[in-house]
């Protein structure tokens, strides 16, 4: 089973801000996360990365704010 998309949108705004949010279903936790979704939610402009939140292999949920990553505890979409 390969991962499986649930949702994806990309809002634009006139002062150049852009949101981005993604959802999959995976088959198996992404290492350490502990539930079967990959996510990626991003707030910024074209190159810069204001807020986000997202999971991946090695670091499991987390969030950056400006340039700075925390831990950040996963519990609903």
């Amino acid at each position: 089973m390969k991962a499986e998309l649930l949702f994806h949108q990309r809002i634009g705004y006139d002062d150049g801000a852009i949101v981005e949010m993604k959802l999959w279903r995976v088959p198996a936790p992404v290492p350490p996360s502990v539930h079967n979704l990959k996510y990626s939610l991003f707030y910024g402009r074209a190159g810069i990365r204001q807020v986000g939140y997202d999971n991946e292999r090695g670091k499991g949920d987390h969030k950056h704010l400006l340039d700075v990553e925390l831990p950040y505890r996963f519990s609903t979409v």
